[in-house]
């Protein structure tokens, strides 16, 4: 896993947003791209659109608007394209197609029916990915204060969090393994936290002529501070501003999700997981119950960091060469060395076990948890908790169950139209709910059997 560090500031100046994306292309040669790919996305909108507004054209295609008046010039010189409506200004123009332009829109759309942004181009992608990169020797290392704000209240041992803070500051993978519920996959999503610099993101990449859909709304957020600033005339708005993203895959991961596959509804292809985390964190949950050998997974992505490239290929197609540059953490339930091999396990940097919490440790997640949830809870309850629930029923003190136990607590005293409180009655439910009523302590009563008590010494005091 590479290092981690606050990187470049995220101001909404328009100067870091130009130090973060490429320089708009002015002409068509400047994108990179063959004029005839140009053309054939500008016919398709056009032909879907009508009678469509220069503005549009523009802000579908993401391409700047001296760009699109020289395609739709060559359109209109050789009769494929006509003006529809001009204004008073030269950007309040739109555009049709004749008859020829409709037939050769139809060509195009043979071809490939992808009318979305504009690609960029494998090299471009390329570069862009390594200027990125957290794995640059000049890249900010991750700070101890910084660790500590992201990690604070997770009750983990001082040992512990310096194992995690080499771990970050190696800039090699590293591996979590621990019981379940240790909190291994909440402490792994959390590490995303400490890249907050903005990246460009690619909407679409031509690869071997063929268009590959990048950008993920739902993984590739915009950054709040400099939202809209990509729209600055200066900058390629076929680039997306995005925070670095978090991709994580758990046991469902299979063989056929680590390719490209075609969208049916565009006719293009999506990346795969592994390839949309590009620059950002990618978190591999419950390694070793996937529906392939931990081993071959591994070493593939382990072989596609150190090469910086990763071979994908096409549903039977050829294979295709991507940038591949991730912060790699695996978490695992089960014993590393039942999973992966000694070679495998050499190319790990670092293994770190989470277990249970200290009882200390234990209580002032509770507190915490408590607190942020407004949930009131009696001094006597956590005696109660450590001392009966757990000890007697030799259940670990896992960073789950606090969490675990103050949501059920929270949903009966909903379902009951009264306040929650975290007390022993209420423990005791939760308990018995989370584990089943068996895993209570002997001699233990429930508490129904509680509150039966309790109605029958009211009862006799009354008389």
């Amino acid at each position: 896993m590479s290092a981690f560090g606050s990187g470049a500031s995220a101001s909404s100046s328009d100067g870091d947003v130009t130090a973060v994306l490429p320089r708009q292309p002015r002409t068509v040669r400047d994108t990179g791209l063959d004029p005839r790919l140009v053309t054939g996305l500008v016919l398709k909108v056009l032909h879907a659109g009508g009678k469509t507004p220069l503005s549009r054209l523009t802000g579908r295609l993401r391409l700047s608007v001296s760009v699109v008046r020289e395609v739709l010039q060559g359109l209109v010189a050789g009769q494929q394209a006509e003006v529809a409506y001009s204004g008073e200004t030269d950007l309040d123009v739109h555009y049709q197609l004749t008859a020829a332009g409709a037939r050769a829109a139809g060509e195009h759309l043979a071809e490939s029916r992808y009318a979305g942004p504009a690609p960029v181009t494998l090299a471009a992608w390329r570069r862009v990915v390594a200027q990125q990169s957290q794995r640059q020797p000049a890249a900010p290392r991750v700070a101890r204060a910084e660790l500590e704000a992201v990690l604070d209240g997770d009750g983990l041992e001082p040992a512990v969090r310096e194992l995690i803070g080499a771990a970050l500051y190696s800039g090699r993978p590293l591996l979590l393994y621990g019981p379940s519920g240790s909190g291994k996959t909440t402490l792994a999503r959390k590490f995303a936290r400490l890249r907050q610099d903005p990246i460009a993101v690619p909407y679409a990449v031509l690869v071997n002529h063929e268009i590959v859909q990048l950008h993920d709304p739902a993984l590739h957020p915009a950054p709040l501070q400099m939202r809209g600033l990509e729209e600055r005339r200066s900058c390629d708005a076929r680039w997306a501003l995005c925070q670095r993203p978090l991709v994580h895959v758990g046991a469902e991961l299979t063989r056929d999700m680590l390719e490209l596959r075609v969208d049916a509804a565009s006719g293009v292809l999506r990346a795969p997981p592994h390839i949309l985390a590009n620059n950002g964190l990618l978190v591999l949950d419950d390694l070793g119950r996937q529906r392939m050998p931990a081993g071959e997974l591994l070493h593939r992505w382990l072989g596609a960091l150190e090469a910086g490239q990763d071979h994908v290929t096409v549903p039977h197609g050829p294979s295709h060469a991507l940038p591949f540059d991730v912060d790699l953490v695996l978490a695992t339930s089960l014993a590393p060395e039942s999973v992966l091999d000694d070679a495998c396990l050499r190319r790990i940097g670092y293994r770190i076990a989470v277990g249970p919490l200290s009882e200390s440790s234990y209580r002032a997640l509770l507190r915490r948890q408590a607190r942020l949830r407004r949930i009131e809870v009696d001094e006597t309850a956590f005696d109660f908790l450590v001392d009966e629930l757990h000890r007697r029923t030799r259940r670990p003190l896992l960073a789950a169950w606090p969490h675990e136990l103050l949501g059920r607590i929270a949903d009966f005293a909903g379902f009951a139209g009264r306040a929650p409180r975290c007390d022993v009655d209420g423990l005791v439910q939760a308990w018995s709910s989370l584990f089943g009523a068996s895993a209570l302590p002997p001699a233990l009563p429930c508490a129904s059997d509680r509150a039966a008590v309790k109605r029958e010494d009211k009862e006799g005091d009354a008389r």
